[in-house]
Order: C-alpha cells, then structure tokens, then sequence
C-alpha cells in the first residue's frame, strides 16, 4: 500500500524499488506525467510510482500515444521526473524504440535518467496505447531477443534496474500467447510480468499463475479499459503485487482545467475550494524551500542560516515583499525580492510608481522583521501592500 518515501541518499533507486517489490501486499503506484505531478505523488505518501507514455505524449505534444515521442523526448523529460522527487520511479520505455540495439540504448540511457524500473512491450511500431484498437505484437521469437538485450543492457551497466516485460499479445492474438510470452519473459531475466488488456477476471488468474515466483503488474486504466476494475484487496488476492493507475492525475487534470476555462470565459474565477490558494501553489512547487534556502547564503548570514548584520558593512540583508489582492479578496500576486533591486518593480505593480520606496525603506532600515511600509487600494480596487522583511 502507499507509505512514506523510503529512498535515501545511500540507496539506489532500483534497490529502494526492489526492497518495496518485497514488502507484503499489493503496492499501488499512480502514474505522473511531469516534475508536478511526481512531486505532488510524493507528497500524498506514496512510495513510487510510473510514468505514463499516453500522458507524457498528452501533456508534451498534445498528440495521441501511437509512437510519435521519441526516445531523446522521453529521456529528456525522465530526467526533470526523477530529479524533483527522491521516491523510485518506474519509466514507460514502449518498446524500447527499435530493435534490440535500441532497446540496450533505452536501458542504458534510462539507467542513467536514474530510474528504478522500466517496462518494455512488445508491439510492433508504430505503437500505441494497449486498449486502443489494431494492436500488432512481434513475433514470440523477436519479443524474447528483446527482453534478452534489456537483461544484458542493465548486466553491462553494473546496474539493479527492475525490468517490467510487458505484452500486448492478449488483443493483438489471444491469451494463450500471451500466456506464453510472459512465462518466456521470466526465463529470460524479467523481474516483473505485466500483460495489458486482460478481459476478465478470469483471465487476471490465470496470469497469476504463471511463473508464480515472479511479481505480476496489474493495469487499473480508468475511465473505461478493457480491464476490470478492481480493489487493492481484490488485486492482492488474486495474485497482483503492483499496480498502476495511468489516467488518474492526467485526467482529472483535464477535466478541472475545461471547467475553470469555462468559467474564465464568461469572467469567472475558479471559487474557492476548487483549487488551491496561491500560498499553497506556492508552497507545492517549492517557494517556502527557496525563500528558506535564499536566506541561508543572504550576505551577513550566520553560519546557523539566520540572517543577522554584515559586520563589514552595519546594514542587515532585507527582502521587500509586494502583496496584491483583487477587490474580491483572492491573492493575485506575493512577491519577494532583495530590498536592493528595485528596477523594474512598477513594472509588476503600476500602482507603485510614483512612490519612493527606497527612502519608506531607510526610514525604517532600523526595524526588525516584517515592518509594514504601504498597505492601500488603488484605482481598480486592489489591495496593494509592501512589507520590509
């Protein structure tokens, strides 16, 4: 189940992924589709999650998941995904890009995005999503070479990256295929057995039974897929040991941005509840970290991070603080910049022009934290105020 992040500074992500690959219980992993959304998956306690090639190529391109990203597209995002969050994140490697040549290359190259996991399908190009229709499959033959080439990828490497082998042969032939494919797949060095599109509970068994020692990956694709949807418990009992969710985040994301544009044309802000204030979007993409971090190497800091005078200088590093609210109370703006650089400043707020913010703050240079220096509305009716911190 979901947990506290278990990654160090001194784990692997591959070897985080493997010792949550151990724990009891089914494990459950929402998919994300750029730094946000990971850093946002973080924070609601899970301890990994996916990728999700329909969302990436939804949120990167605004096209359609049918092999139009490229391997260089998805090894550039990969890694502003892994460098924002410290869980293990499992990367959507479609089928590897080519034939096995490029499939060691995607290993290789994903190893060094520092992901945990991969998965790799095997549907002939142009691929796409597994529940959409006219799904082609490689040969047996051809699909095992490949899992063969991502096994001696990961070998060369010196590396622990968990490889997902994931077929498509359950719609593209039958299930008996696919049956044998995965159980080829577990041969053939594959940590985990994934196939897609499974009609049935019924069939979600018989997967299960299939090299029993070897963790099966269960597809919960909302909205609609093929699938059945069904509960963590349900999923445990019948044999799955994780699972993701790919459409969760990228589709609620859809749906609450057509409202908000429905509403903007016609005048109407988002009210209240229906998204998060402008401190809390501040605070999720990381300004409190920044202002914190920002006062650590202020000029005059203190070897403990607090800011106190520059003894070379008598003057104590101040920020100026610019709030904006609009007539119906929502925060529009929250501005922070040193009290030193003031060009451009009423360039973001008009109303300061004209005003000498320079000698409001000398006079008050002596005052300790958070001085009010302006509090006002101007012509639009906008709360206009100006902190000395």
């Amino acid at each position: 189940m979901a947990g506290l992040p278990v990654s160090s500074s001194h784990d692997p992500a591959a070897k985080v992924l493997r010792r949550i690959l151990e724990r009891p219980g089914v494990q459950l992993g929402p998919a994300c589709f750029d730094a946000l959304s990971a850093k946002l998956i973080e924070g609601a306690g899970f301890s990994y999650c996916f990728t999700s090639g329909f969302s990436i190529c939804a949120s990167r391109l605004g096209l359609p998941d049918t092999g139009l990203i490229s391997y260089g597209e998805m090894f550039d995002h990969g890694l502003l995904l892994t460098q924002a969050v410290s869980i293990p994140i499992i990367a959507d490697a479609d089928n590897g890009f080519g034939n096995p040549i490029n499939v060691k290359r995607t290993v290789k190259g994903f190893i060094q995005a520092a992901f945990a996991g991969i998965f790799l399908e095997d549907q002939l190009s142009p691929k796409a999503c597994g529940h959409t229709p006219w799904r082609k499959v490689l040969s047996r033959q051809q699909a095992l070479i490949n899992i063969k080439a991502a096994v001696d990828a990961r070998s060369e490497s010196g590396s622990d990256i968990v490889i997902i082998a994931h077929t498509d042969a359950r719609q593209a032939v039958s299930l008996h295929e696919a049956l044998l494919r995965v159980e080829a797949f577990a041969d053939a060095g594959a940590d985990v057995l994934f196939i897609d599109a499974l009609a049935s509970v019924e069939e979600m068994r018989a997967f299960c039974q299939v090299s029993p020692h070897i963790p099966k990956m269960a597809n919960m694709l909302e909205g609609g897929g093929k699938t059945p949807i069904l509960t963590p418990q349900q999923l445990e009992d019948i044999g799955y040991k994780i699972v993701v969710y790919p459409l969760s985040l990228i589709g609620v994301s859809i749906r609450a941005m057509q409202n908000a544009l429905t509403a903007l044309k016609q005048g109407v802000v988002p009210p209240p509840g229906t998204m998060p204030s402008f401190e809390e979007i501040k605070d999720i993409v990381g300004f409190n970290t920044y202002y914190q971090e920002e006062k650590r190497y202020a000029i005059g800091a203190s070897s403990e991070g607090d800011i106190s005078r520059d003894p070379s200088s008598g003057v104590r590093p101040q920020t100026l603080r610019v709030k904006v609210a609009g007539k119906d109370g929502f925060e529009k703006l929250d501005l922070r910049i040193p009290a030193g650089s003031l060009d451009g400043l009423t360039n973001i707020v008009p109303a300061l022009a004209g005003i000498n913010i320079k000698e409001l703050m000398d006079n008050e240079v002596e005052e300790i934290g958070g001085k009010k220096l302006l509090d006002f509305s101007d012509s639009m009716d906008e709360r206009i105020q100006v902190f000395l911190e």
